[in-house]
């Protein structure tokens, strides 16, 4: 039997984040990164709902009890990035509204970024949590994924059908697996994601439902903008597809050196009473945070500075997990 994951605008009894703790990942920049991450925490906290911020150790404790707010709950857990959306558990519900976990194969993102503690945090903290943890016969993100909660999932080609993944999974194959393991029934291919995404195209990047049938998607900013045939073609498909499509602006164009940063104002987290939009320190900040607010306005809205989380390749979408309620 199959059972359906809830969108991410479900009622959510708590959110877990990762707090930065490993200075290679973040270099020259690992202080503001966890300035960062903390504002989210407490941002979220403060809004009302449970946060449970996940830190490696006493010393890494101790600096996140310094930053965040005294509503932020701290746990002492084994783990290598801070990118719970990717090592989480994902939370299905079952038809009496009950919350099981599915736990799928991780491999650092094709083989490149292996630590310790990615492979085994989702399990532990679903089990923690109270749930059954199934697992399932392949390779998945929850970065890959942004569904609806109608059975409808948006994914990329880049990721989804990439050799470093599931070399043996084709995409009649990987449509079967997300209708056996999360309940989509229907799935929206869009092509590539953003430039130099070290995730091979995670859509949370690039597309996000906002409402059943409505996705959110990027408009490019500036003439130099580097990805804008990516969000010209992904918009083509949406189109096609017969979803209502909705505009963002994009940050434009943001380079650290001659590197190409894949900067985006989708990398949202949606909880329970807040949505938290990444910002970068450029012009179309407001504009951004504007956008993302008419689509949600049964939440407040707010951005918080992102650009050193981003510096270790994700932003607070990537960072966090939420639990969904339990009931339909």
């Amino acid at each position: 039997m199959t059972y359906p994951m809830p969108p991410e605008w479900h009622p959510q009894d708590w959110l877990w984040i990762g707090f930065p703790h490993d200075a290679d990942e973040w270099p020259g920049v690992l202080g503001r990164a966890q300035e960062q991450i903390a504002a989210f925490a407490s941002a979220v906290a403060d809004s009302g709902q449970e946060v449970r911020l996940l830190v490696r150790d006493p010393a890494n404790e101790a600096r996140a009890r310094a930053l965040c707010s005294d509503k932020v709950r701290l746990e002492q857990r084994c783990y290598g990035d801070i990118w719970l959306r990717d090592t989480g558990p994902l939370v299905v519900l079952d038809g009496r509204g009950r919350r099981l976990a599915r736990r799928f194969g991780f491999n650092g993102w094709g083989g490149k970024y292996i630590m310790e503690g990615d492979q085994t945090i989702g399990a532990e903290l679903a089990h923690d949590a109270g749930l059954t943890v199934t697992n399932a016969d392949w390779i998945l993100e929850g970065g890959a994924l942004d569904g609806d909660g109608t059975g409808l999932v948006v994914t990329t080609e880049q990721c989804l059908l990439n050799a470093n993944r599931n070399p043996e999974l084709g995409q009649d194959a990987i449509e079967e697996r997300l209708a056996r393991d999360l309940g989509y029934s229907r799935v929206l291919w869009l092509g590539d994601g953003l430039l130099n995404d070290h995730t091979d195209g995670h859509v949370d990047n690039l597309a996000r439902f906002v409402a059943p049938g409505v996705l959110a998607l990027p408009c490019a900013t500036g003439g130099d903008d580097p990805n804008a045939a990516t969000y010209a073609d992904a918009r083509e498909r949406a189109g096609s597809f017969g979803v209502t499509v909705r505009d963002v602006p994009s940050p434009g164009r943001m380079a650290s050196g001659d590197f190409i940063e894949p900067a985006s104002y989708m990398n949202f987290a949606v909880t329970t009473h807040l949505v938290v939009v990444p910002t970068f320190g450029v012009a179309h900040d407001a504009d951004g945070v504007a956008a993302i607010a008419a689509l949600f306005p049964d939440r407040d809205v707010i951005g918080l500075p992102a650009d050193a989380v981003l510096a270790g390749g994700g932003g607070f979408h990537c960072a966090s997990q939420q639990m969904p309620a339990a009931g339909l």
